[in-house]
């Protein structure tokens, strides 16, 4: 029995998706619940797994197209399936044709241009028969091979050399290479512009002291590893400390909605996270009511959903403040972008140590700019600025933060 593999219902607010993947191939056997391919959004990665068991049949939307929900992605026979184990030898693949004449044109004029023979080279097609990528796979791997230098060659680039040679440098291919935008990026470019041509948005910048907060994770950081199974960071301690400043400065947490000011009672609050895919912001959500532990958890969790594109809509929906955190890429500082609808956006930077005067002596303290962006229209300078102090002071005295003196 045929059974169509269809494009599932997509997120809300997403309309279409693109066709990123296949993870398998016409031909190839299938199990319920394999994953079959990937579906990209402008947010997230979806998976589309088999309905049943089979053959994959035919593939209808290559790589790269764009489907809609419910459009049909490639057919798997059941039947197939159902025949290939009643007969075990039937469904062994056949060896593949050991002659260049014997291949498809398209694979016989490939051959020829790069003086290649079939016998030489393992076949994925149907029947175990070479395709076209087959032989460019090979080709490619070939001129690697040739391209690595020799043992003696490379002792010989390791001698010392006792005399300047000039060679006039081989002119550049000036190459180029055009592809299209991931859905994502086009996703992150559209709010970029959104966030810079709907707010009226400003910066105010600061310096912290994290003395008291590197000797704080000094002493328990392996105390609070061996009992909470996480490494204790530092975002918690800026997490803690944002909350503090959106609970004192409540338009900092708040968003606009036309002509109205919407103040959220509760914090949710967005992490900026790198991925291959590019920067996505998962959202903590009621993170005031987490324990250090709990936000770290969270944190790492998001991180590894990230890299291996597990993270959901809900995941990425909402959030009243963010958070990024430029200094793992070592920014010394930068001006965060506003991620609307929320109004403001704390922007880390790289630790420095440098000569600071505290107590009218100069000494050497790991210090980091901090920098807060902000949306005009509803937040004044006042309010940023001290929103932004407090986050400082909390960070300056991480035990009256976490006492709640």
């Amino acid at each position: 029995m045929a059974i169509e593999i269809k494009v599932p219902n997509l997120p809300e607010s997403v309309s279409s998706a693109t066709v990123a993947t296949w993870h398998v191939k016409a031909g190839d056997t299938v199990q319920r619940e394999q994953n079959l391919l990937d579906l990209e959004t402008d947010k997230v990665m979806l998976e589309v797994p088999a309905i049943e068991s089979g053959v994959l049949k035919e593939i209808r939307v290559q790589a790269g197209a764009t489907v809609q929900a419910g459009d049909v992605l490639g057919i798997i026979e059941t039947e197939a399936a159902a025949a290939s184990t009643a007969s075990p030898a039937a469904a062994a693949p056949a060896k593949a044709p050991a002659d260049n004449q014997s291949q498809s044109p398209a694979v016989r004029k490939l051959l020829s241009e790069l003086g290649l023979s079939a016998a030489e080279i393992p076949g994925s097609g149907k029947g175990g028969r070479l395709t076209v990528e087959d032989v460019r796979a090979y080709a490619d791997k070939q001129k690697e091979r040739k391209a690595e230098p020799t043992p003696a060659a490379q002792a010989s680039s390791a001698a010392p050399k006792t005399a300047k040679t000039h060679t006039a440098a081989a002119p550049g291919n000036r190459e180029e290479q055009r592809v299209p935008m991931t859905r994502i990026r086009a996703r992150i470019a559209e709010r970029l512009l959104e966030a810079k041509n709907s707010t009226a948005m400003l910066t105010t910048f600061n310096e912290v002291d994290l003395k008291a907060v590197s000797e704080l994770r000094a002493k328990y950081k392996a105390d609070f590893e061996k009992i909470h199974g996480v490494k204790l960071g530092l975002m918690s301690f800026f997490v803690k400390a944002a909350i503090e400043a959106l609970k004192k400065f409540p338009i900092l947490n708040a968003s606009v909605d036309g002509n109205d000011i919407i103040y959220h009672g509760y914090y949710d609050i967005g992490i900026a996270v790198s991925s291959e895919r590019g920067l996505v912001v998962p959202v903590m959500r009621d993170a005031d009511q987490l324990s250090m532990a709990e936000i770290e958890k969270t944190i790492a969790d998001f991180g590894a959903r990230a890299r291996a594109n597990k993270l959901t809509m809900e995941d990425l929906t909402g959030g009243t403040f963010s958070i990024t955190n430029g200094g793992v890429f070592g920014s010394m500082l930068s001006t965060p972008i506003l991620n609307p609808p929320q109004s403001a956006i704390l922007g880390m930077h790289g630790i420095t140590d440098r000569p600071v005067v505290v107590n009218g002596q100069i000494e050497i303290r790991p210090m980091m700019y901090l920098a807060l962006s902000y949306d005009h229209r509803i937040i004044d300078g006042r309010e940023a600025v001290l929103g932004l102090r407090t986050i400082k002071e909390c960070l300056e005295d991480p035990a009256k933060m976490l006492l709640q003196i």
